[in-house]
């Protein structure tokens, strides 16, 4: 670089630097969100180097080029050994730098890129900047100086929301918390170079942040402590970051060294590598071997059925922005469907989703309802979420065989039942797939796409394109009897009934689950789906349940007497003052069937009732595996983090069989078969795992 107004130099192919009179300007331009990738370190540290040694330049002004600022690290380097400069050493270059840095933010300026920002000397943000600390849900915490910096500027109790939730805030809230000192609009480089002149002019202070002290708030921190203990006690990472937020209270040198250590602690933690690998599920998932095929037009959307489920897919497919079609059979029906959408649209005004106005314009000139399958001619897509019965479905796929207009995709929201059996009631089996949402529609955020034997490779490709839309995780599916994750419950549902008929009650398997890091318990999750959805299922199956299984009935006698769980204010659980309580009569109906197998009872403890609970679990997703109904372990774990209640911090459960291992797998399989080995059967893939000493993760990585 020559010295004089307007010149530009390019460090790298990502950093570039110019100058204008006693102004230096470096610019990041690492498309698409400008992530702190090797290349951008060495780059900036390089061109701060190079404007710090000229003379001429009095203030250095930082920004980034397209739609935002640095938005976090590079996904590419994770898990390999980083290369210098660190971004902690890059930091701390910035902050000592004598020539003041001028920080332009904008766009979603997240983890690195928010402590690059907070080690630069000035902060300015472009109107609708968020910035944020997101490590926490990847189990770390900000080691770049963010836990340092961030109390120093805000104070502690600013700090620990930003930090321990992990969520961004909008810049008025920054620049009320004094993490940013201005509000500027403009593009990027203009406000670089305007701040920059504020700074020489004196009209913006600028300061290291360093220097700054803390003023301690131990109300704060233990305030924050209790809050933890009470909603996060499994979790390793928020309690590090509150730690190490209450170590900004000494100087920066002895601070930084006790966020080092705590971050250190939190990268060796499993929990780290769980919440890294599903982190990776929701991206992987999108790579299926359909993800070339065209999909096509998706503008409109029709949905058979108003209940729960329908008024839910309904609900979701207008706050997409989707022109929606909803048929009933009857009136009573259809008015009971729009009526369960305004709710649930009132429900999106309540959180903030959408404004009052929106939602009264969605209902007046999005949605169409009638009777009759007729004013679904000309939908592009399809969506029957009638009764979960074969019959049914049938007689409306092949009504709509004369409907729909050529080319309009015909979906069934099923959950168990076999979609090559629907597409076979119509002329078109290529224009049939599943598309299998999870209640609450219009909030849960897994979907699976399940692909027929006849299914055409855009039809899939706009069942992915869907769920973008309506900002779901899909995740595909081949046929069988539940497909990837009711096949999966299914199963070891009926390991927990083995222990609840063996002496465990339903309660206490419950809580060992939670305990773990469930969601919710099996129990819990029966009654909150209702219990009536299962007895249907169970009756479907039951001429083919083969004579040397054990089959627990107790669900089944609850229902029927009426009790459905929370739809009727009893199940497993009495629900008559807003918290559950064991149910007299399910205790009472578990005991009878009890004596009549001749059982006493005998103790379960915590662990082995998570063991039993979870390796059954692993057994069946193996068998899902091996037969191709999901296409690799990564799929399994993204059903059961996404839709399932599996915690997260565990990666799923193929990852958590990783860390088990496939031998020890076996060996609780062949004991656990000693007692029942209908049931208790190892998968041949895990055998052969057990046998060459590979993981689900070496399969992950040869799919596709």
């Amino acid at each position: 670089m020559q010295d004089g107004t307007g010149t530009e130099h390019h460090i790298n192919d990502v950093i570039s630097v110019e100058t204008q009179g006693p102004v230096g300007l470096i610019c990041i331009n690492n498309p698409p969100v400008n992530a702190a990738s090797h290349a951008v370190r060495s780059g900036l540290w390089q061109a701060v180097e190079l404007l710090a040694g000229n003379k001429t330049i009095r203030v250095i002004g930082l920004y980034g080029h397209g739609r935002t600022f640095v938005a976090g690290a590079d996904i590419r380097e994770f898990g390999k050994p980083p290369q210098d400069p660190w971004l902690p050493d890059l930091c701390n270059f910035l902050e000592e730098c004598e020539t003041p840095i001028l920080c332009v933010l904008h766009g979603t300026t997240l983890g690195g890129g928010l402590e690059i920002a907070l080690s630069c000397h000035a902060r300015i943000a472009l109107p609708g900047t968020k910035i944020g600390l997101p490590e926490v849900t990847l189990g770390i915490l900000p080691g770049a100086g963010g836990t340092q910096r961030a109390p120093r500027l805000a104070g502690v109790k600013a700090a620990l929301d930003l930090i321990v939730s992990g969520k961004p805030i909008p810049a008025e809230e920054a620049l009320g918390c004094h993490l940013i000192d201005r509000i500027l609009d403009g593009d990027p480089r203009q406000v670089a170079l305007q701040g920059a002149y504020a700074v020489l002019a004196g009209d913006l202070p600028h300061k290291r942040t360093g220097s700054l002290k803390v003023t301690p708030d131990p109300a704060a921190i233990s305030a924050m402590r209790e809050h933890l203990k009470k909603t996060q006690p499994l979790l390793f990472s928020p309690h590090r970051c509150v730690d190490a937020i209450e170590a900004s209270t000494s100087e920066m040198t002895e601070g930084l060294g006790q966020e080092r250590h705590l971050f250190n602690a939190c990268m060796e933690s499993p929990q780290r590598a769980g919440l890294i690998h599903a982190f990776f599920a929701e991206r992987a998932v999108s790579k299926i071997p359909e993800r070339h095929a065209l999909p096509r037009p998706l503008e409109t959307i029709g949905v058979i059925g108003g209940g729960t489920m329908g008024s839910g897919i309904a609900t979701a497919a207008l706050l997409a922005g989707f022109s929606v079609s909803l048929t009933e059979r009857d009136e009573t029906g259809l008015s009971r469907g729009v009526e369960t959408i305004a709710q649930n649209l009132e429900g999106a005004v309540k959180r903030g989703k959408i404004s009052d106005t929106d939602r009264q314009s969605l209902l007046s000139g999005k949605l169409m309802a009638s009777v009759g399958l007729e004013p679904l001619k000309t939908s592009d897509l399809i969506i029957e979420a009638a009764f979960e019965d074969m019959a049914v479905k049938q007689a409306i796929f092949s009504e709509l065989d004369g409907i729909a207009k050529p080319g309009a995709i015909l979906a069934t929201n099923t959950s168990y039942l076999d979609i090559n059996k629907i597409a076979a009631s119509t002329s078109r089996p290529g224009d049939v797939i599943g598309l299998h949402f999870f209640s609450p529609a219009h909030i849960m955020r897994l979907m699976e796409v399940v692909v027929a034997q006849e299914t055409s490779p855009d039809a899939v490709a706009t069942g992915f394109k869907l769920a973008k839309n309506l900002g779901k995780i899909a995740v595909r599916s081949g046929v069988c009897d539940g497909f990837i994750g009711n096949r999966i419950m299914t199963f070891y549902k009926k390991a927990a009934d083995y222990m609840m008929l063996d002496g465990a009650d339903p309660a206490q398997i419950d809580k060992a689950l939670t305990g773990y890091g469930f969601a919710m318990g099996p129990y819990q999750v029966a009654d909150l789906a209702g219990l009536d959805i299962s007895w249907a299922a169970n009756r479907r199956r039951a001429a083919t349940r083969p004579p040397e299984e054990r089959y627990v009935s107790v669900a089944d006698r609850l229902c029927e007497v009426g009790m459905f769980g929370r739809k009727t204010g009893k199940g497993f659980y009495i629900y008559n003052d807003g918290h559950p309580h064991p149910n007299p009569v399910a205790l009472s109906f578990l005991a009878e069937e009890r004596g009549v197998a001749g059982l006493k009872g005998r103790p379960f403890s915590d662990e082995d009732i998570v063991n039993r609970f979870v390796t059954a679990m692993i057994l069946e997703a193996a068998r899902v595996l091996d037969e191709g109904i999901a296409l690799r372990p990564i799929d399994i774990d993204a059903v059961f983090l996404f839709g399932y209640g599996f915690p997260r911090f565990r990666g799923g459960p193929m990852h958590t069989a990783d860390q088990i291992g496939a031998p020890e797998l076996v060996r609780r399989i062949e004991t656990y078969a000693l007692e029942d080995p209908y049931y208790w059967q190892v998968p041949k893939l895990l055998h052969v795992m057990a046998e060459n000493g590979s993981s689900f993760e070496d399969r992950n990585r040869e799919a596709l």
